[in-house]
């Protein structure tokens, strides 16, 4: 059950803040720099598959792990470290792969899932510090 309630929690805190990102700053900004590569709307099967496998990573490798240890500290380093990590795949990958991939999206981008896993993972763990005991114990 406690990987339960840490997911459902990291799932609605990732969702409100990527969302909010998405809807504000980066709307404009992939489409000055993507232009014709964005599709005219997004596929919302592919978006709700990354959602979910991100989640369930920064549950397993970051969020269990930082509430096992009793460290909000632990939350935001590994976080911080799974977003750099996780979003540099994407970034990097196509500025290797794609012709005129857009380097100045690479360090924005990067800085922004830096960012949301630490916060993700920094909110999850405090609003599972004030759960139940079994929602915190493995």
């Amino acid at each position: 059950m406690p990987w339960v309630a840490q997911y459902v929690v990291a799932a609605v805190v990732f969702c409100v803040l990527d969302l909010v990102w998405l809807g504000t700053i980066a709307e404009d900004l992939y489409a000055r720099h993507l232009g014709d590569l964005l599709a005219p709307s997004p596929d919302v099967g592919a978006a709700f598959v990354f959602y979910a496998l991100f989640v369930a990573g920064l549950v397993y490798f970051v969020i269990h792990p930082a509430v096992a240890a009793g460290s909000w500290r632990r939350a935001a380093g590994a976080g911080a470290f799974f977003g750099l990590v996780t979003y540099a795949t994407w970034d990097l990958t196509n500025l290797a792969v794609i012709r005129d991939f857009p380097a100045a999206l690479v360090p924005v981008d990067l800085a922004w899932g830096t960012f949301l896993a630490a916060a993700v993972s920094t909110t999850t763990y405090a609003v599972v510090q004030r759960l139940p005991a079994w929602a915190r114990s493995a």
